[in-house]
């Protein structure tokens, strides 16, 4: 499934609605209509929050949820629900800090928003990040930290993510970024979690610090979120921490990963609870001001809801356009109220999301340590239904989780490696097959054999990615991918003469073949 690009964006987004204008310096968005909840709205929304999450728990078997509700400024809803890791004890409260995943984007940007006001957002990125370039020198030298938070560089989508599923590091992986091929600047949208990552990254360069630190230097600790982190080392030492679970064959869920985001941080690295959750919270709804104080300069923090790019065209004529703001997804409902939100997602474990209605001043963050069932996006959209209308308008639960299906199967070969064609041609000697192939972006690629002629194939920095070779006919083989993108059996297939091999699965964007003359992928 990979990271996945959070529901509420292209997709669900597109459901329910969004309109705007798009530049690569917007104007305002028009002004809000008067708020229509009022606290008893709020309250019966929040008092059914526990029959929701419960429910939606009982239906998608996910081990472990931690919700918080913010009104008016005041923290209206705050608890946890079941485990922090199936078959233990211990039990999900207000405090539990849960790894985020790509809800870290929005507090990203709120980092970028403290630390460069608005006049940051469009400087540009190439002149503070170490051999950041991309494959058109001119959009190198003119790609702001703007353009990458918004999508809209022209990378292909997830760009970078298979370098991280193979041990690369940030460093290596932004280096690299050069290979990738590029739609039209500023007139296309790909969801890069290592885009943002190096727009994030030159904002902290100019600094002179590490993301790390300028996330809690600019956000974290002056807004009293002594919880919250952006590096993974500090999330695996919390004593209340919710462990990833992912559902198994049988059904149940189980703790069979561990992801660490540190090289995406700034994309997908931050973990938080559900108490620190909701200081941020408040402090969006307060146009970056909390108990008093302005902790994040306003204008700045306003722009990142502004809509900067299309992310999906209307599906229907009657449909609406869903946007991207700088780290949100911005859409406007039927009443015409800005809506901001993001979903993360982790296919090892994960799965959150935040939503905000500006207007209202109302805005819900719910964790879960499972991967996308579509327990977290569903509670947001019953909550906000529930306020607005009384009673849930569908039954979400199923809508949400099918769209996370279709993402996963799509990555899936064609091919049923599985099962061999009966009638076929056989492979030649190992030694046919056996040697280092290189790639200037994966790196360099090794094939050996075991006494009996099994092939091993090696990818990635030391100490390496193995993967046991499988054949199916002829001179393709398959392996079982692994890591947050895994995809199933994958084709791996030398050519006759043995001069190369491409991986299927990596060749998504024209870099998989490896060559043993030492040149670059085509």
């Amino acid at each position: 499934m990979g990271t996945v690009r959070g529901l509420l964006g292209a997709g669900l987004v597109a459901l329910l609605g969004g309109a705007g204008l798009v530049a690569p310096s917007p104007s305002p968005p028009p002004p809000q209509p008067p708020a229509r909840l009022d606290r008893a709205d709020v309250d019966r929304a929040v008092g059914r929050l526990d029959e929701i999450v419960r429910k939606g728990m009982e239906r998608t078997g996910v081990p472990g949820v931690s919700v918080a509700v913010v009104y008016q400024d005041e923290v209206v809803g705050l608890k946890g629900y079941g485990v922090r890791e199936a078959g233990k004890a211990a039990r999900v409260d207000a405090d539990t800090v849960f790894q985020l995943a790509s809800v870290s984007k929005p507090i990203a940007s709120t980092v970028v928003a403290g630390a460069v006001g608005v006049e940051g957002w469009e400087k540009p990125v190439a002149p503070h990040v170490p051999d950041f370039r991309l494959k058109d020198p001119w959009v190198t030298s003119h790609v702001t930290v703007a353009d990458l938070f918004a999508h809209r560089s022209g990378l292909p989508d997830h760009a970078g993510d298979l370098l991280e599923d193979l041990g690369y590091d940030r460093s290596y992986i932004l280096s690299h970024l050069r290979y990738e091929p590029l739609t039209p600047f500023r007139a296309s949208y790909a969801y890069t979690n290592f885009g943002l990552t190096a727009a994030a990254q030159a904002v902290a360069d100019e600094k002179g610090v590490a993301w790390e630190k300028l996330a809690a230097d600019t956000l974290y600790k002056p807004a009293g979120m002594n919880s919250t982190s952006s590096r993974f080392e500090d999330f695996q030492k919390a004593s209340d921490r919710a462990v990833g679970h992912v559902k198994t064959a049988d059904g149940t869920w189980k703790p069979n990963f561990v992801r660490d985001p540190d090289a995406q941080s700034p994309a997908g690295g931050v973990s938080s609870s559900a108490r620190d959750m909701s200081a941020w919270l408040r402090l969006q709804l307060a146009n970056g001001k909390l108990d008093g104080r302005q902790i994040i300069d306003a204008e700045s923090l306003v722009r990142t809801h502004w809509p900067q790019t299309v992310s999906s065209p209307p599906p229907a004529p009657a449909g609406r356009t869903a946007f991207y703001g700088l780290g949100w997804n911005v859409s406007y409902d039927d009443e015409g109220r800005l809506r901001l939100s993001h979903t993360g997602a982790f296919a090892l474990g994960a799965h959150t999301n935040v939503t905000m209605l500006p207007g209202e001043r109302l805005g819900i963050v719910v964790l879960t340590n499972g991967a996308p069932a579509g327990l977290a996006d569903a509670v947001a959209l019953d909550f906000f239904d529930v306020a607005q209308d009384g009673e849930p308008s569908r039954d979400w639960l199923p809508l949400v989780a099918g769209i996370y299906q279709r993402q996963e199967e799509a990555g899936r070969s064609t091919t049923d490696f599985a099962h061999p064609p009966p009638d076929a041609a056989p492979a030649k000697a190992a030694d046919a097959y056996t040697g280092t192939y290189t790639n200037a972006y994966y790196g360099p690629l090794t094939v050996v054999a075991d006494r009996a002629g099994a092939l091993t194939l090696r990818l990635g920095p030391a100490p390496h990615k193995e993967f046991r070779l499988t054949h199916y006919a002829g001179d393709t083989f398959s392996f079982p991918t692994t890591g947050e993108n895994a995809v199933g059996l994958t084709g791996v297939t030398f050519d006759p003469d043995g001069t190369s091999v491409r991986i299927e699965y990596l060749d998504q964007n024209g870099l998989g073949t490896f060559s043993r003359s030492g040149g670059a992928s085509r």
